[in-house]
């Protein structure tokens, strides 16, 4: 009943992580959009800068999307990126990052042990705050806080985060 009243729903995360024995950087959302949820890849909001961000960054036409999920997951990989959210199972109310609770973290201990894993850029303050209370300190791995892709943090211009997560490039 309360569920009901608060808008919230206790949600899975429907996609497994994008990685692979090469991964080198791992990029950390905070939990899918409900528009993700639907487009059954990453970063599927169609607002969402993240995709025309790494387009940039990585120099890739045509731009990568969350509508060819084989193609950019292929092209992320071949770069040394994976892929994953902080947030395995939450309560949350559409796709509000606020409004999330109850949180049950995602495991890395399997990503971080199979791939070359060196360095862990968090997509956003939320994706940043629950990597951090709830995954144990590995000094041989620096974790970043990033500037959010997200249309609900549109603050800076696709040119600003562009300049921004260009230290990615650096682990690559």
């Amino acid at each position: 009943m309360a569920k009901k009243e608060t808008g919230h729903q206790f949600i899975e995360h429907p996609l497994p992580p994008l990685y692979d024995e090469n991964s080198c950087i791992l990029i950390l959302g905070s939990f899918p959009s409900i528009k993700t949820r639907e487009a059954g890849f990453f970063y599927g909001h169609p607002q969402n800068r993240f995709w025309p961000m790494m387009s940039a960054l990585l120099q890739i036409v045509p731009p990568l999307t969350a509508t060819d999920p084989e193609r950019t997951g292929k092209i992320m990989l071949a770069r040394g990126i994976a892929i994953w959210d902080s947030i395995g199972a939450c309560e949350i109310k559409g796709s509000s990052d606020s409004s999330i609770r109850n949180v049950v973290p995602n495991d890395f201990e399997q990503i971080l042990a199979t791939s070359k894993i060196s360095r862990i850029f968090c997509n956003g303050a939320t994706a940043y705050q629950y990597y951090k209370k709830y995954q144990p300190l590995r000094p041989q791995i620096e974790v970043r806080r990033m500037p959010s892709t997200s249309p609900a943090h549109a603050i800076k211009s696709l040119d600003a985060l562009i300049a921004d997560w260009s230290v990615i490039l650096d682990y690559l």
